[in-house]
């Protein structure tokens, strides 16, 4: 009985330690893009792409491409 009692224990602590390593499990959502309606001229810089973006409805916006056009980025 005493051996029993060691080897759960054992096993236990075993068990809890591997879970411990882990980690936190995370989900990443898919995230969608469309090019910014309002935004006018160069993007020169994400905050004001993300600003724009945000007044359309999305959450947040980025710079891209070789034309530097904006686009407005949001979980789907």
């Amino acid at each position: 009985m005493k051996l029993s009692m060691r080897l759960i224990s054992a096993a236990l602590l075993m068990f809890m330690i591997f879970v411990a390593a882990m980690g936190p499990v995370t989900v990443e959502a898919r995230t969608c893009e469309s090019q910014s309606h309002r935004f006018k001229g160069k993007c020169l810089s994400d905050g004001n792409c993300g600003n724009v973006c945000h007044n359309e409805g999305f959450g947040g916006g980025k710079c891209r491409g070789f034309r530097r056009r904006c686009f407005c980025t949001r979980n789907c």
